[in-house]
C-alpha cells in the first residue's frame, strides 16, 4: 500500500525492501565409524557353520545334476515328438495323395461313361473304394499317433522315476 503525505495529498512511494538472505546451511554431521569387534569364533560354532556350507554345496550339486537330467529328458522328449509328428504328417500327406489319385481315376473313368447305369456303377465303386481307403488310412494314422504318444511319454516317465528313486 502507499502512504499519503499530509501536505500534498499525493501518495508516497514505498521504498523497496532489502533482498532476503539465503537460509543458513545445516551443520554437517559425519556418521560414526564402527569397527566390528575382532572376536574369534568358538570351534563348535565354526564346525556347525562349515557343516552348513558343505550341506548347502551338496544340495546345490544335487539340484544342478537334477536340472541337467531334466533338461536332457526334455530335449529327448521334444526330439521324439518332432520326429513322430513329422512321420505322422508324412502319412497324412500320403493319405491325401492317395485320396486325390482315387478321385482323378474316377474323373477319368467318368469321361468314358455312356449310360446313367454305368455312371451309377462307377460312382458306387468309387465311393466304396474311397471309404475302404479312408478306413485303412484312419487305422494307420491312429496306430501311428498312439505310437508317437507312447514314445514321447516314455522319456518323461523314465526321468520322473529316476528322480523319485534319487530322492527316496
Amino acid at each position: 500500500m502507499t502512504d499519503a503525505t499530509p501536505a500534498t495529498g499525493k501518495p508516497k512511494a514505498r521504498k523497496p525492501s532489502a533482498p532476503l538472505a539465503p537460509p543458513p546451511e545445516p551443520p554437517k554431521i559425519d556418521p560414526p565409524q564402527f569397527e566390528p569387534p575382532s572376536v574369534e569364533l568358538p570351534p563348535a560354532f565354526r564346525k556347525i557353520s562349515e557343516q552348513g556350507v558343505a550341506q548347502a554345496h551338496d544340495a546345490y550339486e544335487k539340484a544342478k545334476a537334477a536340472a541337467a537330467e531334466a533338461t536332457n529328458v526334455i530335449e529327448e522328449t521334444y526330439t521324439i515328438a518332432a520326429h513322430g509328428t513329422a512321420e505322422y504328417n508324412r502319412k497324412a500327406v500320403e493319405a491325401v495323395c492317395s485320396n486325390a489319385d482315387i478321385f482323378f481315376h474316377f474323373v477319368r473313368a467318368l469321361l468314358n461313361v455312356k449310360s446313367p447305369t454305368e455312371f451309377l456303377k462307377l460312382s458306387i465303386a468309387c465311393v466304396t473304394q474311397q471309404l475302404e481307403a479312408t478306413a485303412e488310412q484312419t487305422k494307420e494314422l491312429a496306430a501311428l499317433a498312439q505310437k508317437v504318444v507312447n514314445a514321447t511319454v516314455e522319456p518323461i516317465k523314465t526321468g520322473v522315476n529316476s528322480v523319485v528313486k534319487k530322492v527316496a
